[in-house]
Formats: C-alpha cells, structure tokens, sequence
C-alpha cells in the first residue's frame, strides 16, 4: 500500500503574550521576509542567549526550524513554549505536526488530541490524528477521525484518500476502490490512488486490474516498482515467462539486496529454461536470505537439471540443514548423490523414504537397481517385487527381477518375471535372452532354440547369441544349421575361438577333416588353452 502522506502542514501559529523585544523580532522578521531563514535564525538565538525567553521568541524560533524542516529542533521549541502555555492549541497542534514529520506517531496522536481539545474546530487537527492512527494500525478510530474531517469537508481530498485507506487496510476492498476510482477521475495523475487499486487487485488476485492500473501508473512513473510488480505478477500469471523475466530483472536493478525479487528471478529464469540464468538468481537469493530453504531447493533442481551434480549436492544438503524433514528434496539428494557414484549413500536414503512412505514405486525401482549393482539379489529381488506389486505391467521392473531371481537361484520367479515382460513388451530382447539361457540352465534345448530363433528374427546379431544358438543345434543333431550359426558367429567376431573349435567339430562330422583342421589350428592360435582335451568332442 502506498505510504499515506500528509496534508500539507504549517507551524505558523505563535503566540501572543510577552512578546520579545521589538527592536529583536523586527530584524528577524525583516530576514524571514527576504527568505534569509537561517540568518533569522541565528538572530533569535542572540536574543535567547540574551535572556530573552519570551513565548513570542521561542515561538518564532519554533517557526523557522519547522520551515527549515529542522523537526526535532522544532519539537524542542515548541515543548518550550507548552511548557509556559499547555493548553495553548496552535502549539499543540505544530508539536504534533513535528512529530509526525519525525515518524514519532504515539507522541504526535496524543498532541493532535490536545489540540482537539483547545480547539475542535480546527479542521486539520482531526486529520493530522486520523493519520498517525492509521501508522498506529487503529484503523476503526483513524476511520471515526476521517469522518469527522469529511462531515465538514465532503470533498476534502486528502480525508477521502485517508478513508479509502482505512477501508483497504479493514479489507473493504470494493468502497476503497470506488473512492479511489472517484479521486482519479477529477486528478487522474493520482500515483497514490494508482498504487493502492494496484495492491487491491493483487489482493483480490484480479490480473485484470492488477494490469490496467499498473500500466497506467507506468505512464505516470516509467520505473514504478509497484506498476512492475504488478505487471510481472500478470505476466507469471498467464504463463508469460519472458515478460515476467524482463519485470523481474528490472526490478532487481533498483533493489539488489531483494529476497522476493532475485527468487522470482530465478522462477522466470527457470520457466523459460534458462538454467544458468536460473542458478545465478538463485544465488543470489540464497546470498540474501541464507535461510531461505526453498531457495536452496530450486537452485538444486536447476543445478540438477543443468548437470552440475556436486553443487546441487550441496544445494539440498544446506536445505536439509535448515529443514531436515524436506522429504523432496531428500528424494532429490538421493537421485544426485546416485548419479554422483556414491551408491551407498544413496541406498541409505531411499530406505530412509521408504520408512516413511513404503509406496514410492519409483524409490524401490531405484534402491533394487542399486541392490543388484552391488550382487545384493535378495534384497534387489524384494524391492523390485514391491515394484510389480504395486504396477504389474513394469517392464524394467519386471525384467531386473527376473534377474535377480536367476541369480538367488529361483528359475521359476525369473521365468515368471521374463515372461510377464514379454506379455507387456513382446519384443523385448533382454526378456528372450533371460528366457534362452534358463531354458539351456535347465537342459529344455527345444525351448531354447526357440527363445533364440526369435531373437535371431528380431534382428539380434551379437557373435555369443549365433555361437550359443550354433550350440544348442549341434547338440540336437542339426549339423548344417549349427554350422551356420558358427559362421555368422565368426562373421561378427573373427577372433572367436571357441566359435572356430566347434565349428571345426562340426565341419568333421560333416566330412571336411580338411577345414576342420584349419578351424583347430586358428583356434589354438588365438587360445592354445583349447587344446586341454577339447577336441575330444564339442563344447
């Protein structure tokens, strides 16, 4: 809300009585005239310095500070000339307009109501006190204070502002409004009314009149920080990342040492997928407001996001120092401190979410991820369990514990687990190798070569799956087809050893001893370690 200010105020009153020698006040008067302020000035200290203490002297003194707008001297002064005459109401009211000039609101009301007393007729009185009960927060007697100024004066323009004021500040936010809109139609220059209906629609979220007044207050005064909030607020609002960020910007040029601003900054940044952008303003929020965690938080998912690991790392872990429960960003931290390569703590802290939501399906997938990198299979099975559980059509899900089952030794969980990826991902390759090799495991050779066949169909060509396949065929008898499995094997690796023995096998009970021979020999070339008893028979 714009900063109620005072009516123009004037601290002519004097008085009267024992006035000060006339030779003195005449010269100070005739410097006053020709706006020689301070030179009056120094003229009535000579005379007080005299001994000259009458109320005329200290009153003129009084004077001429309050228009040098020396307040506290003029304070002074006129306490002086209460001292001698209390109840004396023009210096009652000029002390309190002193002491509103200085902020000292309690002080000022109180004199303002003394005044009021001496005089009640005084127009100004009541107003002077409406507003430093306003600054006071008592909104109900500043409201019973206006009033008193607008039964004399309807019109009084500063009493209707002061009014509308009050109305805001009692959430009246519709007759405040109308009472600014009627001031702005006779002084459409009104700033201070532009401010206030500016506010009102941020309270009322209206972006509508958050806009139109905010534009017409930035004609008045280009670099309004009100009017540039406001307009960034419409512009965030309707999704404008790139005219929030230019407001934004602006408005940290004038305040650099702004919380709020630079962590808007940041947002807008953010939003228009800037992230370096978004990482400087929010270090320089963070700079500002060290405990700010939410700060902390987004400049870690924009270091996150733009793969700067250790320092998003040290992002959350300051905002896990000022809030240690952030359980987002504890998902986050584990994510980094993941990718980072520190496994272990990692792992510590998906069980720590765990503990406190067992549901997060994307936190087992990763802590069994992480169990069956480090050859935990039991516990890697578990979670990925609780993962299909929770949605049986996981692929990924499915085909880590299809593995990790083969290796706890359960054929009949990764059988299960291999073929429910199958049923959702039919071409799924690793789902037919698992299946291939736990066929051969358990010496089904029919299945086997089946699982293999659509492999082949699928395109796979890795030497290993030709090799075994080309073994599988041996075994049944299908020399011709085995052959050529070999072939293909060694076509993709040509230093395939164990390829070219069986091959060489292959090629003799075929009835080319000669070939053979030439398979054993580069063979044993690449590995004379096969010739320990393997020509006996085939592999």
């Amino acid at each position: 809300m714009s900063q109620f200010k005072s009516r123009s105020s004037s601290a002519a009153d004097s008085v009267s009585k024992n006035p000060a020698k006339p030779a003195t006040l005449a010269r100070a008067v005739s410097l006053h005239m020709e706006g020689k302020l301070k030179e009056g000035l120094e003229e009535i200290n000579r005379t007080l310095e005299a001994g000259d203490g009458s109320l005329e002297t200290f009153s003129a003194k009084a004077q001429i500070q309050f228009e040098l707008e020396m307040f506290e001297e003029a304070s002074k002064s006129y306490a002086k000339v209460l001292s001698l005459t209390p109840r004396h109401a023009g210096a009652n009211f000029n002390l309190a307009v002193c002491l509103e000039k200085l902020g000292r609101w309690q002080e000022a009301s109180d004199f303002f109501e003394k005044a009021a007393e001496a005089d009640p007729k005084r127009l100004e009185t009541p107003l002077g006190l409406a507003i430093c009960q306003l600054h006071l927060d008592k909104t109900d007697a500043a409201a019973q204070s206006f009033e008193k100024v607008l039964a004399q004066q309807p019109d009084h323009p500063t009493a209707l502002f002061g009014k509308a004021v009050t109305l805001q500040l009692q959430w009246h936010f519709d007759e405040a409004a109308r009472i600014y809109q009627s001031i702005l139609a006779g002084n459409p220059n009104s700033e201070e009314c532009l401010v206030n209906l500016v506010t009102i629609g941020m309270a009322r979220k209206d972006h509508a009149m958050i806009r139109d007044y905010s534009e017409k207050l930035l004609v008045l005064r280009p670099n309004s920080q009100t009017a540039l909030e406001g307009l960034a607020t419409c512009a965030f609002a309707s999704n404008d990342y790139p005219a929030a960020l230019r407001y934004c910007l602006k408005l940290t040029e004038y305040t650099p040492d702004n919380f709020d601003r630079w962590f808007n900054t940041g947002v807008a940044y953010q939003k228009t997928g800037d992230l370096e952008g978004a990482v400087k303003a929010y270090s320089e929020a963070v700079r500002t407001r060290p405990d700010a965690k939410q700060a902390y938080v987004n400049l870690g998912v924009v270091l996150q996001e733009s793969g700067q690991l250790a320092k998003a790392r040290g992002a959350y872990e300051r905002a896990l120092q000022i809030a240690p429960d952030l359980f987002e960003v504890l998902h986050n931290l584990a994510t980094v401190l993941d990718k980072e390569g520190s496994k272990e703590e990692a792992e510590r802290i998906y069980v720590k979410l765990l503990a406190r939501n067992n549901d997060l399906e994307d936190v087992w997938f990763r802590l069994g991820c992480l169990r069956l990198e480090r050859g935990e299979y039991r516990g890697s099975a578990e979670a990925f369990q609780k993962c299909v559980q929770k949605r049986a059509d996981w692929p990924e899900a499915q085909l880590n514990l299809g593995i990790s089952c083969w290796n706890i030794a359960d054929p009949e969980g990764a059988v299960k687990a291999f073929e429910s990826v199958l049923e959702s991902s039919p071409d799924s390759v690793d789902a037919l190798r698992g299946l291939a090799s736990l066929a051969v495991e358990r010496e089904n050779f029919d299945q086997a070569l089946d699982y293999q066949a659509r492999l082949i169909e699928k395109g796979e060509r890795s030497p290993e799956l030709f090799y075994n396949t080309g073994l599988l065929l041996q075994k049944a008898g299908q020399l011709d087809d085995a052959m050529r499995l070999y072939r293909e094997a060694l076509q993709e690796r040509p230093e395939f050893p164990e390829a070219l023995l069986n091959l060489g096998h292959v090629l003799k009970d075929l009835g080319q001893p000669n070939e053979a021979r030439d398979c054993w020999k580069n063979a044993l070339e690449q590995k004379p370690e096969l010739a320990q008893g393997y020509f006996e028979k085939a592999n």
